[in-house]
C-alpha cells in the first residue's frame, strides 16, 4: 500500500507542471503578432509597390503626350526622359524611361506614327524574414 501511495505521489509532482497555464497567453500573444507584423509589412510593401506603379503609369502617360504636343519642352529623347521622371512624383532615374518616336523607330508596330515612352523599374520587395524583387512596367503611346 505505501507503494502504490508512492506513486501516486510521484504521479502528481510531475503532472503539476502541466497544470500551471501561467504565462502561456504570453507566448501565444508572441507568436500571434509576429504573424501580424509580417502581415502589416506585406500591406505596407504592396501598397507601396502599387503607389510606383501608378506613378509610372501617369508619368509614361504624360510623357508620351508631351512629345507630342509640346516640342519645345519635350523635343529630345533626353527632354523627354526628364520630363517624364518630374511628372512622377517619385524620384526615379530618368534612365528609367526609355523614348521610341517615329523619328528613332519608323512605324513601330505597338506603336505606329506616335510617341511610345515605356518604363522599367526594379523594385525589391522587403517584408520580414523575406525578400523578392520584382520589376514594375509601364508603357504609353500617343499618336502623333
Amino acid at each position: 500500500m505505501k507503494m502504490v501511495a508512492a506513486l501516486l505521489g510521484a504521479g502528481a509532482a510531475l503532472r503539476a507542471p502541466a497544470g500551471d497555464v501561467r504565462g502561456g497567453a504570453v507566448v501565444e500573444i508572441a507568436l500571434t503578432i509576429m504573424v501580424l507584423v509580417i502581415f502589416l509589412f506585406g500591406i505596407i510593401q504592396f501598397g507601396f509597390a502599387m503607389w510606383l506603379q501608378n506613378a509610372l503609369d501617369y508619368s509614361v502617360a504624360e510623357a508620351a503626350r508631351c512629345a507630342t504636343v509640346n516640342a519645345t519642352v519635350c523635343g529630345t529623347s533626353s527632354q523627354i526622359q526628364n520630363y517624364a521622371a518630374a511628372q512622377s512624383g517619385f524620384d526615379f532615374a530618368p534612365s528609367v524611361f526609355t523614348v521610341t518616336n517615329p523619328a528613332t523607330v519608323p512605324s513601330s508596330p505597338q506603336c505606329p506614327n506616335g510617341n511610345q515612352v515605356s518604363a522599367l523599374y526594379p523594385m525589391t520587395i522587403t517584408i520580414p524574414t523575406f525578400a523578392f524583387s520584382v520589376t514594375l512596367q509601364a508603357q504609353a503611346c500617343y499618336p502623333s
